[in-house]
């Protein structure tokens, strides 16, 4: 059987957020999605208010949509808690649990959760790859500046999903 996407697509990825955890926080995203032939798509969006790990997560999940169906995608980011998430299955931990950690607390932004999870059956593989944020990694460094850029633009356009910025940012992921 041929596969039509044999050669990956790479999908590099980062959130921003100013003011991270308070409520007038302002929140950017960036994608960079490089098609096998070298041929590239930037993408960025913002939220606010927000938190980083919401913006993080929007990234992989409108990356991932760009990507072709069926695609092999290498997705590059800075954040552990999107990484983990996918390579030490907490996603469906967190789906057997009923979308509870395992302190028995929801999870935090289920709602980008569930997008990301569409987005990752779409394609034949997603395998994240994890690079240390400011590090001189290039298209990392590339996707936080437009991720930056991003924020700085954000205005006022969701009240915060689950009641305050704090209880976004997630980080209760047993």
């Amino acid at each position: 059987m041929t596969h039509r996407h044999q050669h990956p697509v790479t999908v590099v990825t980062d959130g921003a957020c100013s003011g991270n955890g308070t409520d007038d926080a302002r929140g950017g995203w960036a994608a960079i999605i490089i098609a096998p032939d070298g041929s590239e798509v930037v993408l960025t969006g913002a939220e606010a208010p927000s938190t980083n790990n919401r913006m993080e997560l929007m990234a992989a999940i409108e990356g991932l949509a760009a990507a072709p169906d069926g695609s092999t995608v290498d997705l590059v980011t800075d954040s552990s808690y999107l990484a983990k998430a996918i390579t030490d299955d907490w996603l469906g931990s967190w789906q057997k649990r009923g979308w509870r950690t395992a302190g028995k607390k929801p999870v935090a932004n289920r709602d980008l959760w569930e997008r990301l999870l569409a987005q990752l059956a779409r394609h034949q593989a997603v395998q994240p790859r994890l690079v240390r944020g400011h590090a001189g990694h290039e298209l990392n460094e590339r996707a936080d500046r437009l991720a930056q850029d991003a924020a700085a633009t954000a205005e006022a356009t969701t009240p915060p999903m689950d009641g305050s910025a704090s209880e976004q940012m997630g980080f209760d992921i047993g």
